[in-house]
């Protein structure tokens, strides 16, 4: 798998704008008026062009060389091809794009118009992901969706005949009216379509979405009561794990998969723990201070009017190396490669990665870790109850020393 360098950057852009709100969707996207869209890439660009200034106040490096760069929202390929040249025009003019950067843009179904594809191709764009969620058109319109089967199978098409190939599809185990046969059905069409890489996401009930707050109150409006039970949702991920594994794509994350070479970069940048800067509605920074080991961490507003009149500054926080460590540990255990203990070492010291030692193996006893050597990864169990695991290592136990370095495997 890829190891990304901190000596490069990854600017992720939110572009929030949608012809509709899913049903289950908590991001901070909606449906706005076009005539937003020209003022909304105008701030974009503003950022871009401070962007330098205001790290070197805060005292962070930003890197000039750019490695990924990935549009997310929202529905990006809704922009008008002026403003997507305008965007990436300036984007090459602040930063330098490396010659192997790998550049998604994510796109719905049935929504990207000819011009579009032509304006995503001339900018450099080579790898797209397509929000499918689901290939039954009926759990696809219920939920939200534009599209159905026929315009993704179209889109897939248009988008390798524009030579962009690096393709991702998007699916959701647990919507409302999926069933075994459905998910199935889903899967095989997935596998037919023989992209090199595919997300699969199990349902979340989350009080921020439409479907989520219909399911904690009752309600039918957005069949809330169509909506599988938590272990059929977790089965169907298991069979999705077993079917794309055996097919050659396979799981690098837990949601994550991919045929060799074909990981999204970008997304491994969060994994790894390398700098990225986030532009736009929500959007999230991760940059370094190169001195102390301290990682700065910024949140944009979700606010849209405000970030348009630039009314609130971004919110910041300063993760010390002891959060930090936390965050090597469950960031790196959602990649099937797990976390190794003698690179936490070199980075955090010895002391502090003994402390972890009884957590590691009081989970591994639980059937929730693998441990070969000094590496841990997550076992299919700790798959399915990762959130669980990963709160471990926000509690964790530092007592125990005496037993800090037993053997974790026998």
């Amino acid at each position: 798998m890829a190891q990304l360098s901190n000596n490069a950057l990854g600017i992720y852009i939110s572009i929030p704008f949608c012809r509709s709100k899913c049903t289950y969707c908590n991001f901070a996207s909606g449906v706005y008026p076009a005539s937003e869209h020209g003022r909304y890439v105008d701030r974009l660009i503003e950022d871009m062009r401070h962007c330098g200034a205001w790290t070197e106040t805060m005292g962070v490096e930003l890197p000039r060389d750019v490695d990924t760069v990935y549009l997310g929202g929202g529905t990006p390929s809704l922009l008008e091809p002026e403003l997507i040249a305008r965007l990436f025009a300036v984007l090459r003019e602040e930063f330098h794009l490396t010659p192997d950067a790998e550049i998604t843009v994510e796109c719905a179904p049935a929504q990207i118009a000819d011009a579009t594809l032509a304006a995503l191709s001339e900018a450099g764009v080579n790898r797209v992901s397509l929000g499918v969620q689901s290939f039954i058109d009926k759990e696809a319109q219920s939920s939200g969706r534009l599209h159905n089967r026929a315009a993704v199978l179209n889109d897939l098409q248009r988008l390798r005949a524009a030579g962009i190939r690096n393709l991702n599809v998007d699916l959701i185990a647990g919507l409302a009216g999926q069933t075994f046969a459905s998910w199935d059905e889903s899967l095989a069409i997935l596998l037919d379509a023989d992209v090199p890489h595919a997300s699969v996401y199990m349902l979340e009930v989350d009080e921020d979405s439409r479907l989520g707050r219909e399911m904690l109150a009752g309600g039918a409006r957005y069949h809330a009561e169509l909506v599988p039970s938590d272990d059929a949702i977790a089965r169907m991920y298991e069979t999705a794990v077993e079917r794309l594994n055996a097919a050659g794509l396979a799981q690098y994350e837990i949601s994550n998969f991919g045929i060799t070479d074909h990981a999204s970069r970008h997304n491994l940048r969060y994994w790894q723990r390398r700098p990225y800067l986030g532009l736009g509605l929500d959007a999230s920074s991760m940059l370094l201070e190169p001195e102390s080991g301290y990682v700065l961490r910024s949140k944009t507003t979700d606010d849209l009017k405000a970030f348009l009149e630039n009314t609130e500054s971004a919110e910041t926080a300063w993760l010390s190396p002891e959060r930090n460590y936390e965050e090597a540990w469950f960031l790196g255990l959602r990649m099937n490669t797990g976390v190794d203990m003698r690179a936490l070492k070199a980075e955090f010291g010895a002391e502090r990665v003994a402390r972890m030692r009884a957590t590691v193996k009081r989970l591994a006893q639980d059937g929730l870790l693998a441990v070969s050597g000094e590496r841990v990864s997550l076992t299919h169990s700790g798959r399915l109850l990762s959130n669980d695991v990963f709160q471990e290592f926000l509690e964790q136990d530092v007592e125990g020393s005496e037993e800090a370095e037993e053997p974790l495997t026998h």
